[in-house]
């Protein structure tokens, strides 16, 4: 006979023995607990954007500007950790300063979209056109044209220009001439993830 802390006597064998039904239970829960943990596993990295022109956050060179002679080149971007199903990328350049006609949009200086999922760069340097040699669709930048637009902010201001890269679960069902409100439109509801880099740029 054993006293316990509650203060009652009783056989060890009879206390173990009630505590037997309960046993099936408690392997369930902590088997339930053990897969969840398994199943959720480690967390992805998040989505990275790399151009090796200036870094994150720094100075655009002024061969990116519409003041290089020629007018300024694209910049070469790579990136890294894509989500798992990403069928394409969309990518964004903007300068968030700018607000023609004080609307609510700024001045988009870059958009491609349908870029293949399988991708992990865009080269420096391409040029106009609807179409990219990946098959990606260049979209219509401020202006108009179906190109990139050189960042050209008055002088002496420094503009902030943000490059924004969607990945999304489907193509954009969208031509060349598609605006930029359609494009951000058609993407709703499809984006698995999404990354930013951000320059600075004055003449």
């Amino acid at each position: 006979m054993k006293t316990y802390p509650d203060g009652k006597e009783g056989n060890t064998e009879m206390r173990m023995d009630s505590l037997k039904p309960m046993a099936p239970v408690i392997v369930l829960l902590l088997g339930g607990i053990a897969a969840a943990i398994a199943q959720k596993g480690p967390a992805r990295p998040p989505m990275k954007i790399n151009i090796a022109g200036f870094p994150d956050g720094g100075q655009i060179p002024e061969k990116y500007g519409c003041s290089a002679k020629p007018a300024g080149v694209t910049p070469a971007l790579e990136w890294v950790n894509a989500p798992p199903n990403t069928a394409t990328f969309t990518l964004l350049v903007h300068d968030t300063e700018a607000h023609p006609g004080k609307g609510a949009l700024d001045v988009t200086h870059w958009i491609v979209w349908n870029i293949p999922g399988s991708a992990r760069d865009l080269p420096e340097d391409l040029k106009a056109g609807e179409a990219l040699p990946n098959g990606a669709v260049q979209g219509k930048s401020a202006g108009g044209a179906n190109a990139y637009r050189p960042f050209c902010p008055p002088p002496p201001t420094t503009h902030h220009y943000v490059f924004e890269l969607y990945a999304l679960d489907q193509k954009v069902d969208l031509g060349a001439g598609a605006s930029r409100d359609e494009v951000v439109k058609a993407m709703d509801g499809h984006i698995l993830g999404s990354a930013a880099y951000v320059g600075t740029f004055h003449q």
